[in-house]
């Protein structure tokens, strides 16, 4: 009887594996080692792939270089000198990665197409924004893949990934490899962006010429927020008659207000008419 009872006791276990078995199949992997991994819920398909992504960088000791992973393609490319910073002088001899080069790669991993390049800035303010959160949010709205951006809206120098549960993935400074680190809520931290991996929406344009300045109203001496480094995919809500301009050859009257920049640039800079086509009067 006792012999009995054993073997039932045993081949009950044995279901019971069986049964738990695709469960915990379907259950996403641990972080590595590096601590690196989705560490909290909700994030998307795509973001939850940057993540992987990130880590992997990390998992593989991949270093940081100075303007790495900014070549033709995404991925890791020699780095350069930096000349404020000694500790580059190593950046040329080592593949890797600076914070922008690696969220590039990142997003570009996961979604298959280069949606994100250009640097720290460009990224924050990208036409893919599904959402923004203030420094004064913290850390509580934000998920897996969402982008912590540091500095000011002129200048905005340093990106990370969010992982979850108060920690981030970045490409931090020379001499270092890529590092899990505790989201940094003091000093510069600026606020964080969810990036929309699908179609974008609204009135898009392409601006050109370089260190073009956008402004905080419709004229030419009211304050800076950011200028593009170079051509930058912009979207536009609405444009107005305002103060009149004359540069580079060309003169114009008409402003766009950019959403995600909550900022003005003249439409002198902007690809196309000068009053732009299919774009509504700003109210």
């Amino acid at each position: 009887m006792l012999r009995r009872t054993g073997i039932i006791g045993t081949l009950i276990g044995l279901i019971a594996l069986l049964l738990a078995a695709p469960a915990a199949l379907a259950a996403p992997s641990a972080p590595a080692a590096s601590g690196c991994g989705v560490l909290a819920s909700g994030g998307s398909a795509a973001a939850e792939r940057a993540v992987a992504a990130a880590c992997a960088q990390v998992d593989a000791g991949t270093w940081y270089t100075w303007g790495g992973g900014h070549g033709a393609q995404p991925g890791a490319t020699y780095g350069q000198v930096d000349p404020t910073d000694p500790a580059s002088e190593h950046d040329p001899e080592r593949l890797g990665f600076d914070c922008s080069g690696l969220v590039r790669y990142a997003y570009a991993q996961a979604t298959g197409s280069d949606i994100l390049n250009g640097v720290a800035g460009r990224q924050y303010y990208t036409v893919r924004a599904a959402a923004r959160f203030t420094a004064a949010e913290g850390t509580a709205p934000l998920l897996p893949g969402d982008l912590l951006a540091y500095g000011t809206s002129q200048s905005l120098h340093h990106i990370a990934i969010y992982l979850g549960a108060g920690k981030m993935v970045e490409a931090k400074q020379s001499g270092t490899h890529l590092m899990v680190s505790d989201v940094r809520l003091g000093g510069d931290y600026f606020g964080a962006v969810r990036v929309n991996t699908g179609a974008i929406t609204g009135h898009v344009f392409q601006t050109w010429g370089t260190g073009v300045w956008t402004k905080t109203a419709p004229s030419v001496g009211a304050g800076r927020v950011y200028a593009f480094p170079g051509p930058t995919t912009i979207r536009v809500e609405c444009q107005k008659h305002a103060e009149v301009v004359t540069s580079d050859g060309y003169t114009n009257d008409a402003w766009a207000y950019l959403p995600d920049y909550k900022a003005w640039m003249t439409n002198i800079y902007i690809q196309g008419p000068a009053w732009l086509d299919g774009v509504p009067t700003c109210t």
